[in-house]
């Protein structure tokens, strides 16, 4: 049972709705660090309005014994959030966290897969697709996951974005379409002429399997509460593919598939501002990362094949 929200967490919350087009998932990570700090602060019998940098230290100082790095980096930058909106907000004169560093982390490199990966990942949610012996109800699994993979691999869409994809999409001739990404920003996506294909392929097996699904206003429907396929299912059944294609399920998500998408991109000569754009990054540095996953290759690369590494060696 989660805790209640305070005024001043509410308030909060509230503003990055409406003053930033916070999304439901950001909404309740935020929610539960700002909530975890208010109710420390209670203990300390204080409250955000009066809260020092001794408050603050002690509170990730006391967070850092059961988190990580990683997520003790979050919990601050949440906590810094909520002050500079009490800030902003005229309920202080002062931001306590302005003098707290972070914990230092490496920034992880995505995991990212081969073009033979996606190949055998295809392939193998393929496999059955046309044999009529097989009950129909199957074929349309394979078909909607055929169709996911296609689509998140040719257009570089986030997993929420491509399972929330209006069934318009079906009809669509050109070779872009519209997609809302975080914040509600609109951009341009491409879809190849694969994805077309798998997505017809899909469509029309669901109005024969499900024509009261097929009806629905989502591309992938489901009976869940958004309507629409969840990540957690379409995490579920990708794992599924990639034991069946041999390819490590550690290996793969359906970010991955987001991750080789870029990778792919860049190894082939694209522009990195071209790719931050198709991604939707609204900072370049966070579509560099990819650079390095190719940098890591090329290291390895002259580290594995160059002759003169077999002369050192000799020596």
């Amino acid at each position: 049972m989660r805790a209640p929200a305070g005024r001043l967490v509410v308030g909060f919350l509230e503003a990055l709705v409406s003053e930033r087009g916070a999304s439901t998932n950001t909404m309740e990570a935020y929610r539960r660090d700002v909530t975890a700090y208010e109710s420390y602060l209670h203990e300390q019998r204080t409250d955000a309005l009066k809260a020092s940098v001794a408050h603050v230290r002690a509170y990730l100082a006391a967070r850092a014994q059961n988190l990580s790095a990683a997520s003790l980096a979050r919990n601050l930058s949440a906590v810094r959030q909520f002050h500079r909106h009490l800030y902003a907000e005229g309920r202080r004169r002062d931001d306590p966290t302005l003098a707290i560093d972070g914990p230092r982390r490496a920034r992880p490199l995505p995991k990212v897969l081969t073009v033979e990966d996606v190949d055998r990942l295809i392939s193998t949610a393929r496999e059955g697709l046309g044999a009529s012996e097989r009950p129909l109800r199957e074929r349309l699994a394979a078909a909607r996951m055929t169709c996911l993979v296609e689509l998140i691999y040719a257009s570089g869409l986030r997993v929420s974005e491509a399972l929330g994809l209006p069934k318009s999409v079906a009809r669509a001739k050109e070779p872009l379409i519209a997609v809302r990404g975080k914040g509600g920003k609109e951009r341009l996506a491409p879809l190849s002429d694969p994805a077309r294909t798998a997505i017809a392929a899909y469509r029309a097996l669901l109005s024969e399997a499900a024509p009261s699904m097929a009806a629905s206003a989502w591309l992938f429907p489901a009976d869940s509460a958004s309507g629409h396929m969840t990540r957690q299912a379409f995490a579920r059944d990708l794992k599924v593919v990639a034991t069946a294609a041999g390819v490590s399920p550690a290996r793969v998500s359906p970010h991955v598939l987001r991750h080789a998408f870029a990778s792919h991109l860049l190894q082939n000569g694209a522009d990195l501002r071209v790719v931050q754009d198709l991604l939707g990054h609204a900072d370049i540095s966070t579509t560099q990362i990819y650079t390095h996953v190719l940098d890591e290759r090329a290291k390895a690369m002259v580290r594995d094949l160059h002759p003169m590494n077999d002369e050192d060696e000799k020596r």
